[in-house]
């Protein structure tokens, strides 16, 4: 599906260039979910976002990145509201930027629990997704929102964000295949959260920072299918038992 892409500033011709050099310039250990979601969301005018993988194996979606939203409702989300979810299923089938009532018209939408209980506590109102999947692998997907007060999403964002697509599965890809065993760093940074360590007695352990030991953990989650890091410290307890 094409979509004429209007209303695009020089500011906003600048910043999606931006995101395209960084997506084109990512490495394969990199995240780049967490690096361009807050640009994205301005180029979309945007107000929140979050992304999220699917894991086949965990059946659940897991290793996310939010904007603007309360970490306690996200947790909620992730906990709860995501298996009584009416929309996000839809739009992952259609593996393309979709607006959230080509799916389920607003109207119905806000007479769910997963609405008035979840969505309107932090504000979002107006939505506009993209999953991304290759060769039926699901790589990750941008969900980004408006608040009631915005207009709703457009053609505009449509084109822009169905601009973007290849970069964002490229790049996405990358990451994807870099190999699902886990590098020597990897297996330590899993061996101490299955111990019980936080993220910041295993950089002091490992001698490293904290954000290179959210990265291997990111890095573990995703090659290993958690969601979180309670199931990766699961999943190397079980391995253990195993051998």
């Amino acid at each position: 599906m094409d979509h004429a892409i209007r209303d695009v500033s020089l500011s906003d011709m600048r910043l999606f260039g931006d995101i395209v050099t960084r997506l084109n310039r990512a490495e394969p250990w990199e995240d780049i979910r967490g690096q361009i979601l807050g640009d994205l969301a301005r180029l979309l005018r945007a107000d929140y976002g979050a992304s999220y993988v699917w894991s086949q194996k965990a059946g659940r979606y897991g290793n996310a990145t939010v904007l603007n939203m309360d970490p306690d409702n996200i947790a909620r989300y992730e906990a709860w509201f995501q298996y009584r979810d009416p929309i996000t299923d839809r739009l992952r089938a259609l593996a393309r930027p979709a607006l959230i009532e080509e799916v389920m018209p607003y109207e119905d939408l806000h007479r769910t629990e997963f609405y008035t209980d979840f969505l309107a506590r932090d504000g979002l109102s107006h939505g506009i997704n993209l999953f991304l999947v290759d060769d039926g692998c699901d790589l990750g997907d941008f969900r980004l929102w408006r608040g009631h007060r915005a207009p709703e999403f457009g053609a505009r964002e449509l084109g822009l964000l169905s601009a973007l697509e290849p970069f964002l599965k490229t790049a996405l890809r990358r990451r994807t295949g870099e190999g699902s065993t886990l590098t020597p760093r990897e297996a330590d940074v899993v061996r101490l959260v299955a111990r019980g360590c936080t993220d910041r007695d295993i950089a002091r352990l490992l001698e490293i920072s904290h954000g290179t030991v959210r990265t291997h953990l990111g890095r573990a989650m995703a090659k290993e299918g958690c969601a979180n890091r309670s199931e990766l410290a699961a999943l190397y307890a079980a391995q253990l038992r195993d051998n």
